[in-house]
């Protein structure tokens, strides 16, 4: 029997977007857009959330009464809980580099992306069959984590995926494989750009043939800054379904 789950992304909990680590209490802006948000979730029965502040207050501005799931806690950032991505990169180059670039990185003394993403796909794997339309609030973090057992990606990929506030994931289990749809929320893209505020954008690590250093750089308003958070850059996700490549029997692993 088919599995029905919205994933919705409360706002201000992107790392990549946001540079305050760790969970903290929506302003008054990601209250009303969360508020907002109600349009785009279809009918549904459970309701579950991220335990943290942030996704509580999403979950009663949208007036969903979801229930908090352990498992679908956020990443645990351990010592750089409160502290900006700036003051980190600044402090502990080295250490936030291979947390970007290596799932099995913890140089913050807490959960290692790897580590996330193997106790959300054990979350996905227990939602019962026939269980009904399912809407989990939560954070960008998990929604990334899913994905990634979801579409069957390596763990490595997990910064590379763009999770926008407010916006929908919807999964259906085929009884192989999982249907991904991305939905697109009912807030205008002026108010998300507000919302979200996106700061830096170079990934790659190669050099880039100007005498450059190449993805140590980066740029902020065409500036450069101090070291900053990469935010992935890909084209818009498609609308239809997207079948996982079936690369590896766990892809946890890669």
């Amino acid at each position: 029997m088919s599995i029905h789950l919205t994933l919705l992304s409360a706002p201000g909990g992107d790392a990549t977007l946001d540079p305050l680590l760790g969970d903290a209490p929506l302003g008054e802006r990601g209250l009303r857009l969360a508020g907002a948000a109600r349009a785009v979730l279809s009918l549904h029965g459970r309701a579950v959330r991220t335990p943290s502040t942030r996704c509580s207050q999403t979950a009663d501005a949208i007036g969903l009464t979801a229930a908090p799931e352990p498992m679908l806690r956020d990443l645990d950032v351990g010592a750089w809980r409160g502290r900006t991505v700036g003051e980190v990169a600044a402090a502990d180059p080295d250490g936030f580099s291979a947390w970007l670039t290596d799932p099995d990185a913890a140089p913050h003394g807490g959960e290692s992306v790897r580590g996330l993403c193997r106790r959300s796909a054990d979350w996905l794997s227990s939602l019962a069959r026939g269980s009904g339309h399912t809407v989990a609030v939560t954070e960008a973090a998990v929604v990334r984590a899913v994905l990634i057992r979801a579409l069957a990606m390596p763990a490595r990929t997990f910064w590379h995926l763009s999770v926008p506030p407010l916006d929908t994931v919807l999964l259906t289990w085929r009884g192989s494989y999982w249907d991904v749809r991305f939905g697109h929320g009912s807030l205008p893209e002026a108010r998300r750009r507000l919302l979200s505020r996106p700061t830096a954008v170079r990934l790659d690590d190669g050099d880039d043939g100007d005498g450059g250093d190449g993805g140590k750089e980066c740029r902020r308003s065409g500036a450069c800054a101090a070291p900053s958070w990469p935010v992935a850059q890909f084209p818009a996700p498609p609308r239809g379904a997207v079948q996982p490549q079936r690369t590896s029997p766990d892809p946890l692993r890669a």
